[in-house]
């Protein structure tokens, strides 16, 4: 293992207090807790709040989304694991404005568990909370059971438009309401070339051969539905395509927006490539791309690879997804 670090126990203490030394006027900690991170500017008297969480190591994911117009407060865990559900009450009631916590996350056992005991502590102290879980990478299960289906990079498009719909004053139940169909409207599927170093592990978290890759591995190196030998992007992007148009599906006419996310050591160059190949099939389906998005999104720590998220947009989709939104890693003034 080599990696830039300290100690492996202090890998997400570490992170964390530099991105909070790096961005003071966008992010501060809650009771000077480094698992519990919020927005440095004044909170918005009735606005429903947005509260998210999950391991370290998907940088931008979870924490690189909390900003305008994105969520107002993230619980940090341990690389590639749940933070307490004690954490997340604690961001709960510092985000609270009086309208009430929408909990955005993705479809992982630990979190849910976490979340839904902070979701209890809440209602002690009068806070409505409700919440929505991202199920899009459509190779965690299969068409049908889609409440099974793990949370992936389509998490940054259940941000931007909560996000959005919770600056323009949604309350909560609309809020949920148009959160969860924008989670009905992502499909992702990812591939994998290289596994990943947990720091405190040490080892690689799978292995994987030279000449070979995973079709539908999860950010966290879970078994995705096919090992095969190396193919070209183009043959990649065909089949993770191939795979999401089908599931929801995608139809002629349509228009959406594409996210084409590396996985923490692929190239942007290689994304672009990917993305040549995906407005190729999309075009020749008659399907209309309104904003591409590319770039890591959504990573593994070092792991190689990619996934491809397809949104379909509705008038009100596409309203929320063009208003503006920043945070220390993301930045749409349009």
């Amino acid at each position: 293992m080599k990696k830039l670090m300290n100690k492996p126990e202090d890998f997400a203490r570490e992170t964390i207090e530099g991105i909070i030394a790096a961005h003071p006027e966008s992010l501060k900690l809650v009771n000077n807790d480094f698992r519990c991170v919020v927005r440095a500017d004044e909170k918005k008297k009735n606005k429903v709040a947005i509260a998210t969480g999950g391991g370290s190591g998907h940088l931008p994911t979870f924490l690189g989304y909390v900003g305008y117009g994105l969520a107002d407060g993230v619980t940090v865990g341990n690389v590639f694991a749940s933070p307490s559900a004690e954490a997340m009450y604690e961001v709960d009631k510092v985000i609270s404005s009086g309208a009430g916590v929408l909990h955005l996350y993705g479809n992982y056992g630990g979190d849910m568990l976490n979340f839904g005991m902070a979701s209890d502590f809440a209602s002690m102290d009068d806070i409505l909370v409700e919440e929505v879980l991202v199920t899009d990478d459509v190779a965690s299960a299969p068409k049908g059971e889609e409440n099974k289906r793990r949370g992936v990079a389509g998490l940054f498009f259940a941000y931007k438009i909560a996000g959005a719909a919770a600056e323009k004053m949604y309350d909560l139940k609309a809020l949920k309401t148009v959160a969860q169909k924008a989670v009905d409207n992502i499909r992702t599927m990812g591939v994998a070339l290289t596994p990943c170093i947990v720091p405190e592990a040490g080892k690689a978290t799978f292995s994987i051969a030279d000449n070979e890759m995973e079709i539908g591995m999860g950010i966290h190196g879970e078994p995705g539905i096919k090992r095969c030998e190396m193919k070209t992007v183009d043959e990649v992007v065909q089949i993770i395509l191939d795979k999401i148009i089908e599931d929801l599906p995608y139809t002629s006419g349509v228009e959406v927006s594409i996210l084409v996310n590396g996985l923490g050591a692929t190239p942007k160059e290689e994304l672009y490539i990917a993305y040549r190949k995906a407005s190729e099939i999309l075009k020749n389906k008659g399907i209309k791309i309104y904003k591409p998005y590319i770039g890591e999104y959504a990573t593994s720590l070092e792991m190689a690879g990619m996934s491809i998220s397809l949104l379909k947009l509705d008038d009100e989709l596409k309203d929320l997804l063009d208003k503006p939104a920043y945070s220390p890693f993301f930045q749409q003034l349009r």
